[in-house]
């Protein structure tokens, strides 16, 4: 693409270049400043309007003649560099598009994304970092050239449309992700993939809580609610955040591990260590070797505001600590009441000690 770039320009350059000269011969030849840029436009442009004026010396008609084919080459060129640029792009499009087609055609138990809008884009780059293979796909083409300038496979289209998830590789596909932001269109896009390929594994992402029964009879294993997440998220916030700071760093648990917690009725909460508890003074073990039922102290903030990460078992616990427990939902009451724990209350810019 460069190179019909440069060439446009050095056309555009010559043919500015022969006006200015033309304009110039002729103001020597006594006209004046309009008479000689008019000359040289009807003359280049071959207008045929006849001589501004009587062109009567051996020197102004050679000069003239010389002109005419300066001017009409130099126009030739900036059309060719014209056509080139339009030319040159139109079949490197062609040739990327075919080069991806062939691409996908190749692909095996790849995931299919349609939609690259918010929660597109940021699905798509974390299974691009994890190097999980993919296609994206989106009737809108500045999604879909700004998909494939972020280095993803594209197919442009209705992902509805067999024809179009046919040539994003759904016969082949492990995954598809409908994160579309309408629940009818996600629902329409089950029914399409899950037709097409029964074998398939469909993710879909609804808006209205009662779409998530349409969206799993039409075939979808997953049902995924973006705005019930984020209020869950903002709830622990408030209650536990000690705990979901913990969960959500990269040195905590993983959010698919905390999922499967919970279908296992496994809990993360934070208990304080008051001046009269029992545990005062003792090592974590007594935690968890101490009560009836299996504790595990994944993390532990200090007084201070640190956060101790999967703490040492012998590490000797103080009041005014905040433990992180996992643990049975129904045995984490227990042992709060058993070791006089508190739940730790938060102020606004503050929490309490």
């Amino acid at each position: 693409m460069k190179r019909p770039i440069r060439r446009l320009g050095a056309a555009a350059a010559v043919f500015v270049g022969t006006c200015i000269v033309g304009v110039v011969g002729y103001r020597m030849a006594g006209w004046s400043s309009l008479d000689a840029f008019y000359m040289v436009i009807i003359t280049i442009f071959g207008v045929g309007y006849g001589e501004v004026r009587p062109i009567d010396s051996a020197e102004l008609r050679l000069f003239t003649a010389s002109l005419i084919v300066a001017g009409y080459g130099a126009t030739v060129y900036v059309v060719g560099g014209l056509v080139q640029l339009v030319t040159e792009g139109e079949i490197n499009r062609a040739m990327g598009a075919r080069r991806m087609n062939r691409d996908i055609k190749q692909l095996r138990d790849h995931t299919i994304l349609c939609g690259y809008g918010r929660v597109g884009r940021i699905l798509a780059q974390s299974l691009r970092t994890a190097g999980v293979p993919l296609v994206v796909v989106d009737r809108n083409r500045e999604r879909i050239v700004e998909a494939e300038a972020d280095g993803h496979r594209v197919v442009l289209g209705d992902a509805a449309d067999e024809a179009v998830l046919a040539s994003a590789g759904v016969g082949q596909a492990a995954q598809l992700a409908a994160v579309l932001p309408n629940d009818a269109a996600n629902v329409f896009v089950t029914l399409t993939a899950t037709g097409i390929n029964r074998h398939l594994v469909v993710i879909a992402r609804a808006e209205d809580p009662a779409s998530e029964s349409k969206l799993r009879r039409s075939g979808a294993e997953h049902v995924i609610l973006p705005a019930s997440i984020g209020a869950h998220r903002i709830a622990n916030l408030i209650t536990r955040p000690t705990a979901e700071d913990l969960l959500s760093s990269s040195q905590g648990i993983r959010g698919d591990l905390r999922e499967e917690l919970d279908a296992l009725g496994l809990r993360v909460e934070e208990m304080r260590l008051a001046d009269g508890s029992p545990l005062v003074g003792q090592p974590i073990r007594a935690i968890e070797v101490g009560g009836n039922h299996g504790f595990l102290i994944v993390g532990l903030r200090r007084g201070d505001g640190s956060v101790v990460v999967n703490p040492d078992d012998v590490l000797t616990l103080v009041a005014g600590d905040t433990v992180i427990v996992l643990g049975h939902a129904n045995d984490l009451p227990e042992l709060r009441r058993r070791y006089e724990l508190e739940r730790p209350m938060y102020y606004r810019g503050a929490r309490g000690r």
